[in-house]
């Protein structure tokens, strides 16, 4: 984005601009934002920013976000142990949690196979995977990655490696969008393809 204005508002409309899914006008509307709210609500959002970097890590046993060494997930006794849904993101958690369909746990891939950006499976928290089904009575691996090429490379990669170990592999159903995100799914949608999720044969 070319220089538009001088000094610290130029440099929060570039830091906006980073962001995922922030172009330059929605960059320069959020600086103008936080230019003209109250001071009281900017220093929160400081604080916010600052306490997240320094509180949040990633959940020893699954990868998603925490505040402690597991994540509550993890630490919840009631969750069913015996079946495990294999997701790309912290985010694509809580978009499957709020279908209520699924009690089991999770494993957290930290993205998918993506050679074009250079990710491939040594990237990715798959050996974890490995290492889980080693210690855990583990039934069913739900591989529950986006429905998009990067994610269908990564659930490829996940059967042929997982099948041989002689356990369950079932992939969500059809039904959610070709080509789009687990976290923009209805909870609908989700819900019945987590039903319909098919188990996979070599």
């Amino acid at each position: 984005m070319s220089m538009l204005y001088d000094g610290a508002i130029q440099d929060l409309i570039e830091e906006f601009n980073k962001l995922p899914g922030v172009g330059p006008k929605s960059a320069q509307r959020l600086a103008f934002h936080v230019l003209q709210a109250d001071p009281d609500d900017v220093s929160a959002l400081a604080q916010a920013l600052v306490e997240v970097k320094r509180r949040v890590r990633y959940c020893e046993t699954c990868g998603n976000v925490a505040e402690r060494e597991l994540c509550a997930i993890c630490e919840d006794t009631r969750r069913d142990g015996s079946i495990i849904c294999i997701v790309e993101e912290p985010k694509d958690v809580m978009a499957i949690e709020r279908t209520r369909e699924f009690r089991g746990l999770y494993h957290v891939l930290g993205g998918a196979i993506d050679p074009m950006r250079g990710i491939g499976p040594d990237q990715l928290r798959i050996r974890e995977v490995l290492g889980r089904l080693q210690s855990d009575q583990i039934g069913e691996l739900v591989i529950a990655t986006n429905p998009n090429v990067e994610g269908e490379a990564t659930a490829t990669y996940l059967t042929r490696l997982l099948l041989p170990l002689g356990v369950t592999v079932s992939r969500l159903a059809s039904g959610l969008p070709v080509g789009g995100d687990l976290e923009y799914a209805d909870e609908v949608t989700l819900g019945r393809a987590f039903e319909g999720r098919r188990v996979l044969t070599a």
